[in-house]
């Protein structure tokens, strides 16, 4: 089981990396849930974060 701290860690790099992208890779979940070692649910939550992080960037600049 890994620690909350590391989990959100994990999350958080992954929502980062998914907002920078110009254009989300088509099977996103898979490719970050390979690429940063998370689970379903993990791949999930950062594809949420990194919409918000989008919305943030558009609204704010």
């Amino acid at each position: 089981m890994t620690s909350a701290p590391n989990h959100e860690q994990k999350v958080v790099a992954a929502a980062q990396w998914l907002a920078d992208q110009k254009e989300p890779p088509a099977m996103v979940v898979p490719m970050i849930r390979e690429r940063f070692s998370l689970s379903a649910l993990e791949a999930c939550d950062a594809c949420a974060l990194a919409q918000k992080y989008r919305t943030i960037r558009r609204a704010f600049g």
